[in-house]
């Protein structure tokens, strides 16, 4: 006999406290400070940055120029796509019409090109360098005088 009726309670909305396991629910794995949460694209990002930084102290005028990173570069517009050697790693043009001119950095063909941080960072600065020679109508050399040393 059942004098008191167990009846089921009622779910109330709300956060959750646990999971199935009865463990807390997960955070991120790394707070967003950390080196951890950062993308490769960041991280590349960050790359082109620092290049930029480094030469903006010799050449002040950079800062008239926006820099850009990019996937991939899009298909000429003949729709050929490119062979290995002949995909380009970096693009420039110029200002018109009240825009700033532009350097961009192709980021997965120069990932695919290096195999590590630090010569990922040496041909980022050399794309940099030559892009930015090619706008403002010198030679690498003149741009950055260890342009192509390391």
């Amino acid at each position: 006999m059942m004098d008191n009726p167990v009846t089921p309670r009622e779910a109330a909305p709300g956060p959750r406290r646990r999971d199935r396991h009865g463990r807390g629910m997960r955070g991120p794995i790394a707070p967003p400070q950390v080196p951890l949460a950062a993308s490769r694209a960041d991280l590349f990002a960050d790359l082109v940055q620092d290049s930029v930084e480094r030469l903006e102290r010799r050449w002040p005028q950079l800062a008239d120029i926006d820099f850009l990173v990019l996937e991939v570069p899009r298909l000429d517009e003949a729709g050929d796509v490119w062979s290995d050697e002949a995909v380009p790693l970096g693009g420039t043009a110029p200002a018109r019409d009240g825009r700033k001119a532009r350097v961009v950095v192709y980021r997965r063909p120069v990932e695919i090109r290096t195999k590590g941080r630090d010569e990922r960072a040496l041909l980022v600065h050399e794309v940099v360098v030559e892009q930015v020679a090619d706008l403002l109508g010198l030679t690498p050399e003149t741009v950055d005088p260890r342009y192509g040393e390391d």
